[in-house]
């Protein structure tokens, strides 16, 4: 199939080069220019794993430009995957989906194609675009789709090609028809594995799920949501593990093991960050307010993350007494390993907090460093290019982000170039009784 994706973030250019990947040709259109040229030259302008070594091989099948004439207008099947960024109120800015909708309006000329609301956008989204279609095109020319995206950051290559379920909704019956041949190689999973990325063992079919517009943009959300209560809930349950002394991370085992609960998303610590449950959880708050209801458990949600990044400075004053002088070191800046996103990133807030109270701050993070230098060049962090250089003259070390190279560190080292040897796992994922064998001071944000 013809296939053209408006937008080349994280959704937009996965999904691209998978679909590429599998066979189809497609074409990536993005207004930056010089995102463009990255892509055009065998760049890849975010960092997720196994992304560049795919859009390689798929490199046959796919085109970038700037311009919708070279991909919308005899396209069969259209993705729009925009940004949606939240507005103060917490509703999202639909700006760049209505420009979306209305330059494939202008610009298609075939006889029938489906547009795919690929974005994380409000129920009702679908009924929007369409309205917006019809000013430009007659209604059977098209079919609104929404096939929400289930991606993680650092594991989307994976999640794309070997996925739970696809979902897919929309009210003509053409569309979802046109989808299922669309995703036909992954639903049977009769494409080739990439040698760098084998099919799991045991996978089959993939599910399929087939619904109407609104029930498709509802079950985005829905998940979302559920994921982020799980989460603050663990996080919750860790603040009262720590008043009766028990373990976080045993409780948390405990009842993960409970197959109706699951393991998963069961890691107490920091809380999410990230573009999507901070902006999903706040729109889906959004849209019930528009019907009169209250979204309490979502909200709590939220309130709870949002407290678990002040346990940081909490603690940090607990131990110390006074943080105005002291010099703080954040491991990690990203808002979770494998990727160099720092969209609603923990760090960010903790190192903003530390600061107003008088802290130089100081951070490390192996792979977003340039991209925090341009996002918040007036941050006031000091940059270290290395975790030794980082540990100098710091009084505390915190753990934000979990990279698997943070576990693995020469304490020693590190311990003899800080000026207090004190660690907050901001993670639950460092080895408390090695570091304090080597001397260390470990303090735990739920324990």
């Amino acid at each position: 199939m013809r296939v053209c994706i408006l937008g080349t973030g994280y959704v937009g250019l996965t999904t691209g080069v998978c679909l590429a990947y599998t066979g189809h040709q497609v074409t990536c259109i993005d207004p930056v220019a010089e995102k463009i040229e990255l892509l055009r030259g065998g760049g890849i302008p975010i960092y997720e794993p196994h992304l560049e070594d795919l859009a390689a091989r798929a490199r046959g099948n796919l085109s970038f430009s700037t311009n919708y004439e070279d991909g919308v207008p005899l396209a069969d099947v259209i993705f729009i995957a925009v940004g949606t960024p939240p507005l103060p109120d917490g509703s999202p800015d639909l700006r760049y989906l209505r420009a979306a909708a209305q330059g494939v309006g202008a610009h298609y000329k075939g006889e029938f194609v489906v547009i795919v609301n690929k974005s994380t956008v409000p129920i009702g989204s679908g009924n929007w675009t369409g309205s917006l279609l019809r000013e430009h095109l007659p209604e059977s020319n098209f079919a609104v789709a929404s096939n929400p995206e289930f991606l993680r950051e650092g594991s989307a290559v994976f999640d794309s090609l070997y996925p739970d379920r696809i979902v897919v909704g929309s009210d003509k019956a053409r569309g979802l028809e046109t989808l299922y041949s669309l995703y036909r190689p992954i639903l049977d999973q009769t494409f080739p594995a990439p040698t760098f990325l084998p099919r799991p063992d045991g996978l089959g079919a993939v599910p399929l799920v087939s619904t109407d517009l609104a029930s498709a943009e509802l079950i985005k959300y829905a998940a979302n949501a559920f994921l982020s209560l799980k989460i603050s809930f663990i996080n919750e349950i860790g603040r009262l593990a720590e008043n009766v002394g028990a373990d976080i991370r045993q409780v948390a085992k405990g009842i993960g093991l409970d197959s109706r609960i699951g393991g998963k998303f069961l890691q107490a610590g920091l809380g999410w960050g990230g573009s999507c449950f901070g902006k999903d959880t706040s729109a889906l708050i959004s849209t019930a307010r528009e019907y009169n209801l209250a979204m309490s458990i979502v909200e709590a949600a939220r309130e709870v993350n949002q407290r678990q990044r002040d346990r940081v400075v909490e603690k940090l004053q607990a131990e110390f007494k006074i943080l105005k002088g002291r010099t703080i070191g954040l491991l990690g800046l990203a808002f979770k390993p494998h990727t160099d996103d720092l969209r609603e990133a923990p760090a960010i807030d903790i190192a903003r907090r530390l600061i107003e109270r008088g802290c130089k701050v100081k951070a490390h993070d192996p792979v977003s460093m340039p991209r925090f230098r341009k996002e918040h060049p007036d941050s006031g962090v000091l940059l270290a290019s290395d975790p030794g250089e980082l540990a100098a003259d710091c009084d505390a070390l915190v753990l934000v982000t979990e990279w698997p190279e943070y576990r693995d560190l020469d304490w020693d080292s590190i311990g003899a170039r800080m000026r207090s040897r004190t660690v907050l796992d901001g993670r639950l994922v460092l080895d408390a009784a090695h570091l304090t064998s080597r001397g260390f001071r470990c303090l735990g944000v739920c324990g």
